[in-house]
């Protein structure tokens, strides 16, 4: 006995409406503004891979369809009318139930993962594809803190002082001790040195120091909890660490995964014509510096892991960023602490790491790259070091001290 076919919305959906610019040759000639913007509607989903665009009929309709219940299609249709319904269909944003495409599947598969919507579209329209933010920032003619100033004007002060404040009490300054040494020395390194492998040692210290388990402890039975060297959200650490390693002792170059549990390099598979040099550019979105680390290092989330308890819940997914940037310090320290360099970049691009190493971006998404790796003798790219701790006035590396 067959049923009616039933239809509903995807679970996460948002509009937005663009401004696109046109030329108006005849407004041009009557001496009117020869720039028009037309007005469009965009539907940004999380489960597509790209905007869907709208006229205003089809945003009114998918605005009269639910995304909970799955109701006749008849009364869909009746609702908003055929063509408007089979329109919705064919772009994936409406889905009948007994017709598994490829959107619905992945629709079902966000619902399950329990996104917080707003979260899950915002993680996936703000990834990077193809992009090399140094020739963007070529185009752009804002090359220096000189053009920045020209173009947009000075930044805000360097330090804020509130001047509604009641009184201030003075706070000492505390000797130095071997931790405060160490952090003078952390700054983002941009020069590499491409000669030198880095050991294996060094390697295993640096991933056990930022990613490692340092204990567990079983909290019921199949939960357990781990200790690592910084916090996480619900003590959930959802955190995984994919490598390029590029340059690395009695290892070969390709792409791996961190085994927590094993503490090993899991070996990954290579895509078909990789190209080591290409990829780690791309990685980092151009920036050259950064690729030349003998590691990069992919910080990746497993959204499910943190999902688990914190469901659908608008606040998870800063705890997650925040952790990143826990992860991250403590990356640099152990690197600082080895005498190497270290960097960690939020202008990557998700899209080809994705592929590269086999994630699914609303189960297991990057959201930060970090390299390390032996520095350079001799500062080739301008690097931030204000107090004067890795290079001395010639550009030339410090001794550690």
């Amino acid at each position: 006995m067959s049923t009616a076919p039933v239809v509903r919305r995807c679970f996460a959906l948002f509009l937005h409406t663009e401004e696109r610019p046109r030329l108006d040759f005849g407004a041009l000639l009557s001496g009117g503004p020869a720039l028009r913007f037309d007005l469009c509607w965009l539907a940004l989903a999380p489960h597509l891979d790209a905007p869907v665009e709208l006229d205003a009929a089809l945003v009114e309709a998918i605005g009269r369809i639910g995304a909970s219940q799955w109701v006749a299609r008849t009364d869909v249709e009746a609702e908003v009318g055929s063509e408007r319904l089979q329109r919705l269909l064919e772009c994936g944003l409406v889905f009948e139930q007994e017709i598994a495409t490829p959107a619905r599947v992945r629709d079902e598969g966000l619902r399950h993962a329990q996104w917080h919507p707003l979260l899950a579209t915002a993680h996936a329209f703000s990834r990077w594809g193809g992009v090399d933010s140094l020739a963007a920032q070529d185009a752009s003619q804002i090359r220096s803190t000189a053009d920045l100033i020209a173009t947009g004007g000075l930044p805000p002060p360097h330090h804020h002082t509130r001047t509604d404040a009641l009184s201030r009490m003075s706070l000492e300054r505390a000797p130095a001790r071997l931790l405060d040494t160490l952090m003078q020395r952390r700054t983002t390194c941009r020069n590499f040195d491409r000669s030198p492998a880095l050991s294996a040692t060094d390697l295993a210290v640096v991933l056990h120091r930022a990613f490692g388990e340092q204990a567990r402890e079983t909290i019921e039975p199949g939960a357990v909890a781990l200790k690592k060297n910084h916090p996480s959200g619900g003590g959930l650490h959802p955190l995984e660490a994919y490598l390029l390693v590029r340059r690395v002792e009695s290892l070969c170059a390709g792409l791996y995964h961190y085994n927590v549990e094993a503490h090993a390099l899991d070996r990954l598979p290579l895509p078909a014509d990789f190209d080591e040099d290409g990829f780690s550019r791309t990685m980092v979105a151009g920036q050259h510096y950064f690729a030349d680390a003998a590691v990069l290092l992919v910080v990746a989330v497993r959204f499910p892991r943190s999902f688990w308890k914190y469901r659908r819940h608008p606040k998870i997914y800063r705890a997650i960023l925040l952790e990143a940037g826990h992860a991250s310090q403590n990356l640099y320290l152990a690197a600082t602490d080895l005498g190497l360099g270290a960097y960690v970049t939020a202008a990557i691009n998700e899209v080809e790491i994705e592929q590269a190493f086999g994630l699914d971006p609303l189960f297991e998404g990057p959201v930060a790259v970090c390299g390390f790796g032996p520095r350079a003798g001799t500062r080739m790219t301008v690097e931030l070091d204000p107090a004067g701790r890795v290079w001395d006035a010639s550009g030339r590396l410090k001794q550690q001290e």
